[in-house]
């Protein structure tokens, strides 16, 4: 299953969070499957997103349309972000 793996520091995480929620890419018509937010325990305002897609070619099309966002309005509340794309290999529970 291929994800988009973002992280980048906000300077208000809920403000981040409300923009976040409002969804301006459109998640699920993007083919994002789920989705997890996580946040740096040593800066509570450095956050990681996790989008699961079924096919890589949505994940690039949602990088590309993040990319975007970055260098529009999506500047405003994100610092220094960055994104990549990955396959799970393995998931394993002991």
């Amino acid at each position: 299953m291929p994800l988009l793996l973002i992280e980048h520091s906000v300077s208000d995480f809920d403000g981040w969070k409300r923009a976040f929620d409002a969804d301006p890419l459109g998640r699920k018509a993007s083919g994002v499957r789920r989705y997890q937010v996580h946040r740096a325990v040593a800066d509570p305002n450095y956050v990681f997103v996790d989008l699961d897609f079924a096919t890589v070619a949505e994940a690039e099309r949602m990088h590309e349309r993040l990319k975007q966002l970055w260098e529009g309005p999506g500047g405003a509340v994100t610092r220094g972000p960055s994104a990549r794309i990955v396959e799970t290999v393995e998931t394993r529970t002991p």
